[in-house]
């Protein structure tokens, strides 16, 4: 028995579901996610290398050890990676990092 091969819904119901994944954030911490200087920074990215240079920038800010950049670079950069591949594949119906609400 075969079974159908699943399907992705439409992009702009991942765009609407992260939308309404910023506004619960929002409503429940107080703080605008897309405020955030962070937030800004990200959005002009264009590359998982530059997504990943703003993030390394950050954890230098956090910890100047090299230990520390060795085990967040072992979780950040395969995890940016699937994300921006996810972003692409899902189109421009959703966006690169399209924080827009």
């Amino acid at each position: 028995m075969s079974h159908p091969p699943p399907t992705t819904p439409p992009p702009h119901k991942f765009k609407l579901l992260f939308n309404n994944a910023l506004k619960a954030y929002k409503k429940c911490t107080k703080n605008d996610l897309l405020a955030h200087p962070l937030a800004a920074q990200l959005q002009t990215c264009n590359s998982p290398a530059a997504i990943l240079a703003v993030l390394h920038q950050q954890v230098q800010h956090l910890d100047q050890s090299r230990t520390a950049n060795e085990r967040w670079s072992k979780w950040l950069n395969p995890t940016v990676n699937v994300l921006y591949a996810l972003s692409r594949t899902l189109g421009e119906g959703v966006g690169l990092v399209c924080l827009s609400s």
